[in-house]
């Protein structure tokens, strides 16, 4: 009986929460952010990944929220994704992703160093990924740049070198007119809690001492959720059951 009650309460949960994500895509409720005052105006906005399916695995509810209010984004994805030799799969399936999430192609990236392949244990260096990313800023007119937290949610070390990457660049003084927000990795439990999680992601937003952390709710459909993702299954289901799909916590890196 016990266990039924917790089954309920869950039930319950996933389908508010689900709703509240449904009230918030036809609302305009949600804090215009990424600025440090004044109005939301339009940005030049690259998003710096590792990997194909990083952005729809992990970013889909900030680019969503971007695209959607005029933001002008570009992907810079470091890799192919070759650890399992399917790159070129992946480097397709980035490429329809970006269609489903209204990114223009031309403004897709996809990397194949010799110095930068996928892998557990491959560490990038990080002045090599500076340096590649400083040159996406200048030739694309960015002015603000998204990447992964140093944990870089899955503790993945491409993601963290991704992070350290982008670290590296803000030693550079000739780019500090560009922001930079990272993703706020979350524990394992709410990781994986789906819908549920954004009570306690726009929580951990609105207490933020700092002021210096922002929450964004997906407003995709799920029809359009389900075409994200790649095609091996684990990834499939990580996009229907992992917190990332629904919210997005970022954190605006000094």
């Amino acid at each position: 009986m016990e266990w039924l009650a917790i089954i309920v309460t869950m039930v319950v949960l996933w389908v508010a929460s689900l709703f509240k994500i449904l009230h918030e895509s036809f609302s305009a409720s949600q804090v215009e952010v990424l600025n440090d005052g004044g109005g939301f105006c339009k940005r030049n906005v690259l998003l710096v990944i590792a990997h194909p399916d990083d952005e729809s695995m992990f970013f889909t509810p900030t680019i969503n929220y971007l695209s959607l209010r005029g933001c002008n984004l570009h992907i810079l994805c470091m890799s192919t994704g070759n650890a399992d030799g399917i790159g070129n799969i992946r480097k397709e399936e980035l490429c329809l992703a970006s269609t489903v999430l209204k990114v223009p192609q031309k403004q897709v990236k996809v990397l194949d160093h010799p110095d930068l392949q996928d892998g557990f244990g491959k560490s990038w260096n990080s002045k090599l990924l500076s340096k590649i990313i400083k040159e996406e800023i200048v030739n694309c007119a960015i002015d603000l740049v998204i990447t992964f937290d140093n944990y870089g949610v899955s503790g993945h070390c491409n993601h963290q070198d991704v992070h350290q990457g982008v670290r590296e660049l803000l030693q550079d003084t000739s780019h500090k007119e560009v922001e930079v927000w990272e993703l706020v990795s979350t524990s394992i439990l709410r990781k994986y809690s789906g819908p549920v999680d954004i009570w306690l992601s726009l929580l951990s937003a609105k207490f933020h001492l700092s002021g210096v952390v922002h929450c964004f709710l997906n407003e995709l459909s799920q029809k359009e959720l389900s075409c994200n993702g790649s095609a091996q299954e684990f990834r499939k289901l990580f996009v229907s059951f992992s917190s990332y799909t629904y919210v997005n916590c970022l954190r605006k890196i000094d």
